[in-house]
């Protein structure tokens, strides 16, 4: 394999698909890599919900030289073009190769799912290389952007042992919380969260729930509403409630009791089919999850703790935000022949700086009372009087601040976990995570290990509940993120001084964003977020802000990020796209349904006459002979243009998938 830059892209495609509103991707990202000899480097990785405003960004650029604009600016940071990549891969228009992929090698199985377990299992290449490693994807459904229809298998697990792998289908409780989240409306973090944060109980028939519905494949998206109804409808007719909470809110925390009890069991049995199959020890096999479901810290603890697996394996772009860095390093293993590489992950710390704070304080000015350097003690004095924002380098990859877009608070204040919810506008029940120093974090919690992308649940130790109740869930659990030296030395620091003040070795984390906003990804989005919800003190690369006249700053909302190629197309430029693509004028409505429908789109060429008579006669058939198909699709085009055209709000749920298989 030649040596040299590589471009990895999960991007949906350019062209008709913005115009008519059609996507195969949500959470779109992009990855840089290097090639030298054995040594294998990740660059760089944009998450483009970052740089757009969209959160879980899916909608695509009308033309392929915007997209080839919008990476060109991203790879001048690193002082490169497209032109200089060796090779391109991910998204069909933009890849310049086509065998780096799995689709040919695995028919049954989605490339979505093996992209996911390449992200997780080689994230050391060392491990890979020379031990063993049992891999779990687990998410809702696949993307097919690549495979072009729907696989048999959508979940794939694996067992690689001294760097060869094995695949194999399994399940995933990704439906199910999806269902979960569809009906209401609620994220899968905030179910999440409410499951552990009220005493509300009631019970279903588990083991009748995992027996009768199915978990894998496409019968699970198919399912799992069913199953879900099954579920509420039990715990309804059981449920106890808690004061503190409204009825609906107790109800919602007993269901999602119960489905992640079910969701526990669903990776549990993944897990002992595995051991079985495989004869593996756990105590000698790293654990590597990946997928959204991923994210679900209890279950990550809860499996680590009771199989006493050797470690856990899992980027912080645990869920589909990381398929472009899971997808190339797929793609290394298939090109270089399976032949050992070297390849460390290299922490979270992947997206974009914002060094020049001068220049970037200036439009503010009237704002800002002042700017001077300031060490930690100075910082410790002021998260000890309230929150503060911090920001620093370049931006963490994943959905979780992790120390460089922060919000930083006291953890031995109760009012701090309020004041934080207040200025992100959360329930006052969401848990707060603690940022821990590594070397203290068995002190503080039971069963604990370094977790420096905040994917798992400890329980803090009865000795030390008293003195941290900002962070502490109802059963005394807490979401945690290790921090050493070499990780994170600012944050590190900052902390360190908050220990030797306070004797407590950790600090209240959140995410620098406001409700509905993706993580900031710039001083500015910084600053307007602090003037927005009146936070009077920043950090910015170590400079200390101290702002002021809140009353008349005048942005209503959170600032405007890069929406150009994507929210308004030229009218000539859109006229370009379809005078190419579409010459002899399909209506939207039928070319919608063409590229939904891959296995029906490639059998026309739409650009021909004849195909393009041959493409609307045959869509036109099917809307006239499948009752209510004109109608859903209809509704499915006006959500998708409302989807498209939305940054900076909170996407309630995503029926992509559901809108393609109906």
């Amino acid at each position: 394999m030649q040596d040299g830059f590589y471009l990895s892209t999960y991007l949906n495609s350019a062209g008709l698909n913005r115009l008519v509103n059609v996507a195969y991707r949500h959470d779109n990202n992009v990855s840089l890599w290097r090639k030298h000899g054995r040594a294998v480097t990740l660059l760089g990785h944009w998450e483009l919900e970052r740089l757009t405003g969209q959160k879980q960004h899916r909608t695509p650029f009308a033309h392929l030289d915007d997209a080839r604009s919008f990476l060109n600016v991203l790879l001048a940071d690193f002082d490169l073009t497209l032109d200089d990549m060796t090779e391109i891969w991910g998204t069909p228009g933009l890849a310049t190769v086509d065998d780096y992929h799995l689709v040919a090698e695995h028919p049954d199985l989605a490339y979505h799912s093996l992209g996911h377990l390449y992200s997780a299992m080689l994230l050391d290449s060392d491990v890979f290389f020379d031990g063993t490693v049992l891999g779990m994807a687990v998410d809702r459904g696949p993307d097919r952007l690549l495979d072009r229809r729907w696989k048999t298998c959508w979940f794939a697990g694996a067992v690689a042992r001294a760097g060869s792998v094995e695949f194999f289908p399994i399940e995933s409780p990704g439906p199910l919380y999806g269902s979960a989240k569809d009906r209401f409306r609620l994220r899968e973090g905030t179910l999440m969260a409410l499951a552990t944060a009220t005493d509300a109980e009631g019970n279903c028939d588990r083991e009748a729930i995992l027996d009768e519905f199915a978990f894998s494949g496409f019968e699970s998206m198919a399912q799992a509403p069913a199953a879900l109804d099954r579920i509420h409808e039990q715990v309804r007719d059981t449920a106890g409630g808690d004061p503190r909470f409204t009825e609906e809110e107790s109800l919602i925390s007993a269901v999602m009791k119960e489905v992640q009890g079910i969701s526990v069991m669903i990776m549990e049995r993944n897990v002992d089919r595995a051991v079985d199959r495989f004869a593996l020890d756990p105590g000698t096999t790293h654990l590597a999850l990946a997928g959204g479901y991923a994210l679900n810290c209890p279950t990550n603890s809860h499996l680590m703790l009771k199989y006493g697996f050797a470690g856990l394996l899992a980027p912080p772009c645990v869920s589909d935000g990381g398929q472009s860095i899971g997808m190339a390093l797929a793609a290394f293993h298939k090109k270089t022949g399976g032949a050992r590489f070297d390849f460390t992950f290299p922490g979270a710390y992947l997206g974009r700086a914002d060094d020049d704070v001068d220049e970037a304080l200036a439009e503010f000015a009237d704002f800002i009372v002042d700017v001077s350097p300031a060490g930690p003690e100075v910082v410790v004095d002021d998260i000890l009087d309230g929150p503060v924002a911090w920001f620093a380098g370049r931006s963490e990859t994943g959905p979780r601040a992790l120390g460089n877009r922060s919000l930083l608070a006291d953890p031995t204040s109760p009012a701090a976990k309020t004041a934080l919810n207040e200025l992100k506008r959360r329930e006052w029940w969401r848990p707060v995570a603690p940022v821990v120093l590594e070397e203290h974090l068995t002190d503080w919690f039971a069963d604990s290990r370094p977790s420096p992308y905040m994917l798992e649940t400890f329980t803090i130790r009865d000795d030390r509940r008293t003195r941290i109740p900002a962070v502490a869930h109802l059963d005394q659990s807490a979401r945690v993120q290790s921090v050493n030296p070499a990780q994170n030395p600012r944050l590190y620091a900052l902390i360190a001084a908050f220990h030797r003040r306070t004797g407590v070795p950790m600090l209240c984390n959140t995410s620098l964003n406001d409700k509905g906003e993706p993580i900031v990804d710039t001083i500015a989005e910084a600053v307007t977020f602090c003037l927005r919800r009146r936070v009077p003190i920043a950090y910015f690369n170590g400079r200390r802000v101290v702002f002021t006249d809140f009353e008349a700053f005048p942005a209503p909302g959170p600032r405007p990020r890069t929406r150009e190629p994507f929210v308004a197309s030229p009218v000539e430029r859109s006229a370009a796209v379809r005078a190419e693509a579409n010459p002899h004028g399909l209506p939207d409505l039928h070319l919608y349904l063409l590229l939904r429908d891959f296995e029906l789109g490639a059998r026309f060429d739409i650009r021909t006459e004849q195909g393009a008579a041959g493409a609307f006669a045959t869509v036109e058939h099917r809307l006239n002979n499948e009752p209510g198909l004109r109608e859903h699709t209809e509704h499915a085009m006006r959500r998708s243009a409302l989807q498209f055209a939305d940054f900076g709000q909170e996407h309630i749920f995503d029926a992509g998938h559901a809108a393609a298989h109906r």
